[in-house]
């Protein structure tokens, strides 16, 4: 039988029989027809959401989005491409075989690691740098890597501006890592980057962008009627070019530019079309970079989760952004919509089915298909209410007819609390709720129609990462916490989920006054299966510092049968702020990375074994 372990609220009774409901809205989109046909689509749907401060009805707050009739992974030894180094870990990703972007990538020859403006290639076997590439101005960059290729990824989020939201920027990068790093190409995007996967050498990029539009605000000698009517006059002399995201191309000794997508690529619901923009691209990192093959949807997305067969790109609709129609905090429900492209094929990815859930995701671990069948975990609670409020649910779909279709839900996770953690893992899963003390609810979803709680455990903290490190066992990497929800420091957490009945903690390891990068971003953690061992890189306050969080090093632990054993812990030299954030194994040697530096060590006595300075 298959479960799942869910931590959730303090005295809440197991829910004992599955809700399945019609709460979940299936969506279907089409294509527009035309260039003509699209931007009438986009005057009509915006217009209503016009004022005399653009989409919005006073001073900026933030982003918008039109919302209207919203119709057993562990770090595994990998070979590297072309010629084979040592046994190696990789990125800690949701699906094997299904990359992510990070700051350090390695394929077991060569450290790639971008910060501070450059891209820095290290030779693991001279334990030396073999290269760098200053790269463009900007927010901290991530990247892929595919053999001798990488991918770099720039995005600059959208901001608030005197009127509605600017869109962002996005700049991607294809960089040769055969000799010295070389750019081949440069793609600049309107719209902020929102996530990238890659399956060996295909990589798909998603952005979001919203429309250019030249809105006026009231000032002295403009009343707000005179501001309304003429940004409702700018909405109806719009062209398509004011609605689609453009590009800038430089490659091969080229530069062109237009707009980045055809409208007849671009679908919307059947029943409405939103102003936001959501844009798939595809890249074959062994070719030029080109334009992507973009493909689009009238839509948002902020989060972003791949198998080897279909992409997910989810919006939970924040309450701060332009409301459905003029109604309270209260009376607007919180929903996440669901949209799902089909990526087997290596050419541009096919939308197949949209869907909508209550309540929002915590991130991509929410989110898992398993089966033909998308669970999808939730938290439920307006944006005013107490957290007393506030409960969670783990909603399973599937795709019908171009939709996604609820077809079972349980419901009362963790009454009064908020998800912290999800984990699901084949018909297995777990799920972190906490606000004071954190019971473990083990769930059968053997059966999608049917899912349902079979068991509890109570404990103190909560975890904010969960991981598989074998058989009925679960690491969890969060905070230990008083009995009234005061963080009290980092602990790491061993479960023994054997019996799911009877889910028991067997081993704890707590770092006083401290925080762990992995609890928001998990990227952060590495476990290496082979030795046991575990790295997580922590920041506290440590005596003597009065103010602001400052880096204390990486944590290193051995898991060995039921016990958590620390080695120590790795400071890099001269670091006293930022400290290691990613840690690798390579063949015997134990590599943690900053953005000062990066430091070899023996994995057993942490004994240095060699330090690079990058300058």
């Amino acid at each position: 039988m298959g479960v799942a372990l869910v931590l959730g609220s303090a005295g809440s009774a197991l829910p004992s029989t599955p809700s399945v409901a019609t709460t979940s809205t299936p969506t279907k989109l089409v294509a527009f027809s035309s260039c003509d046909t699209a931007v009438e689509g986009f005057r009509r749907a915006a217009t209503p959401y016009v004022t005399a401060y653009g989409f919005r009805s006073g001073p900026p707050r933030g982003p918008w989005r039109a919302l209207e009739n919203i119709t057993e992974q562990a770090t595994q030894p990998q070979e590297a491409a072309g010629a084979a180094g040592p046994d190696h870990s990789t990125t800690n990703v949701h699906e094997a075989g299904v990359d992510e972007p990070d700051l350090v990538k390695t394929d077991g020859r060569r450290i790639v690691s971008v910060a501070d403006g450059k891209l820095r290639v290290l030779d693991v076997a001279a334990r030396g740098l073999a290269g760098t590439l200053d790269l463009p101005a900007g927010p901290t960059a991530e990247l892929l890597v595919h053999g001798d290729r990488a991918l770099v990824v720039h995005g600059s989020p959208g901001i608030p501006a005197d009127i509605g939201w600017t869109g962002g920027n996005t700049q991607l990068l294809l960089v040769d890592l055969s000799g010295e790093p070389r750019k081949i190409g440069t793609l600049k995007l309107e719209g902020s980057y929102v996530d990238s996967r890659s399956i060996d050498a295909v990589a798909r990029v998603v952005i979001r962008s919203a429309p250019q539009l030249p809105f006026v605000t009231p000032e002295p000698k403009r009343s707000i009627d005179q501001a309304w009517h003429h940004n409702r006059d700018i909405v109806a002399r719009s062209s398509i070019d004011d609605w689609l995201p453009r590009y800038e191309l430089d490659q091969g000794g080229e530069r062109r530019s237009g707009l980045l997508v055809d409208c007849e690529h671009v679908s919307h619901p059947t029943t409405y079309s939103g102003t936001s923009m959501l844009t798939v691209l595809t890249f074959d990192l062994e070719r030029e970079l080109g334009t992507g093959d973009p493909v689009s949807i009238v839509a948002d997305g902020d989060t972003v989760y791949g198998n080897h067969s279909h992409l997910y790109v989810a919006d939970d609709h924040l309450p701060w952004m332009m409301p459905r129609r003029a109604v309270s905090m209260r009376q607007r429900e919180m929903a996440t919509d669901i949209h799902q492209f089909d990526i087997s094929q290596p050419g541009p990815p096919r939308h197949l089915a949209s869907g909508t859930v209550r309540g929002r995701l915590l991130n991509q671990y929410s989110l898992s298909e398993h089966d033909g069948h998308l669970r999808v975990a939730t938290t439920l609670s307006a944006p005013d209410e107490p957290a007393t409020g506030s409960s969670n649910s783990v909603t399973v779909l599937a795709g019908q007819e171009g939709k996604l279709v609820e077809v079972g839900r349980l419901d009362g996770l963790g009454i009064g609390e908020r998800i912290h953690a999800v984990r699901f893992l084949g018909p297995t899963g777990y799920v972190v709720t906490f606000r004071q003390v954190d019971p473990l609810y083990t769930l059968d979803l053997s059966d999608p129609r049917r899912p349902r709680a079979v068991g509890e455990l109570k404990i103190t903290g909560y975890s904010a990462y969960l991981h598989p490190v074998g058989e009925g066992r679960v690491l969890g990497v969060g905070q230990e916490a008083t009995l009234q929800g005061r963080a009290l420091g980092t602990q790491i957490s061993l479960f023994d989920t054997s019996d799911p009945a009877r889910p028991t903690r067997i081993a704890t390891h707590q770092v006083p006054s401290t925080r762990s990068e992995v609890e928001d971003d998990p990227h952060a953690f590495l476990y290496w299966p082979a030795t046991g061992h575990i790295v997580v890189s922590v920041y506290g306050r440590p005596r003597g510092v009065s103010q602001g969080m400052v880096a204390t090093g990486a944590l290193v632990l051995r898991l060995e049968d039921n016990a958590l054993t620390e080695i120590g812990f790795l400071h890099h030299p001269g670091e006293r702020y930022g400290g290691p954030r990613r840690a690798l194994m390579i063949g015997n040697t134990l590599w943690t990375v900053a953005n000062s530096g990066a430091l070899a060590s023996d994995p057993d006595t942490l004994e240095q074994r060699a330090w690079i300075h990058f300058g």
